[in-house]
């Protein structure tokens, strides 16, 4: 691996019409990157983990001033990256924040490689808020889910989710469905021995009696709505977070916390749930 050309001897771009920044804008819909086949990521930190990932990078779009704080992670960039400078202003026209760190990049939109038969699923049924769907895929990650079945709902590779997620967009193996397939997979997850976890706000088993260290598969579903019928009536469990009546029920990201990281606690205890009293 070698840099790229220095940032000095490149031509800054300072015009929002340069043809870049409409490529770049481009990248803020679920249509630009499909058709490119490309991410936007946004920040120093997402950039970080891009690399750390392996993920290949078309293009670095950083102010001068970025650019002269950072030159280690600039000489970390492999020889086929294109480093561009370009004005503060350039960087807000394509940014999707209003106060973008300095730099941008383009990376290719990571492939989705067959791996083992995974003991630790997610299965996300028509979420529609970015922020949400970040924070899920962040949890998830540190929870160590092996696999996230998403049907519908927003783009896993949307800006607001990458950021959202810290990274674990990037990370995690994300499988876009339809309806039908989710329930395709549900049904496959049964067959294959995973015991299936649907969420019931009120009336369904705590959490913390089932055995978590099971092959599990976890299924959330939209913020409005819940869990589709045809789905939750694929549940081998339904389990709920016993919570103050106050409020009817909870936030699916944060709901989501305590049920992915009680595998990760049963685990460290020796596989045991909390006995009923």
């Amino acid at each position: 691996m070698s840099a790229p050309t220095r940032a000095s001897d490149l031509e800054l771009i300072s015009s929002r019409r340069n043809p870049l920044v409409g490529r770049l804008r481009d990248l803020h819909e679920a249509r630009g990157r499909q058709q490119q086949q490309r991410l936007l990521l946004e920040g120093t930190h997402l950039l970080e983990e891009a690399l750390r990932l392996g993920l290949s990078l078309e293009l670095v779009l950083a102010t001068p001033e970025w650019l002269g704080r950072h030159g280690p992670l600039v000489a970390a960039l492999d020889s086929h990256t294109r480093l561009q400078p370009a004005s503060a202003e350039v960087l807000v026209a394509v940014a999707t924040t209003r106060s973008p760190d300095g730099v941008v990049a383009i990376a290719e939109r990571p492939a989705l490689v067959p791996g083992p038969a995974p003991s630790f699923v997610l299965a996300l049924d028509r979420l529609q808020d970015p922020g949400n769907l970040g924070t899920l895929l962040r949890t998830a990650l540190a929870a160590g889910v092996e696999q996230v079945w998403l049907a519908d709902g927003a783009d896993p590779h949307a800006p607001k989710v990458l950021r959202a997620s810290s990274g674990a967009a990037l990370a995690l193996p994300v499988e876009r469905l339809d309806g039908e397939g989710l329930r395709q997979r549900l049904r496959q997850a049964g067959v294959a021995g995973l015991q299936r976890l649907a969420t019931r706000a009120g009336d369904g088993q705590p959490y913390w009696d089932l055995d978590w260290t099971l092959p599990t598969v976890l299924m959330l579903g939209n913020e409005g709505a819940g869990l589709a019928a045809e789905l939750a009536a694929l549940a081998d469990h339904c389990v709920t977070i016993p919570h103050s009546t106050a409020v009817e029920s909870l936030n699916v990201a944060v709901a989501a916390a305590p049920l992915l990281l009680e595998r990760w606690r049963q685990q460290q205890l020796g596989g045991t749930a909390t006995p009923a009293t």
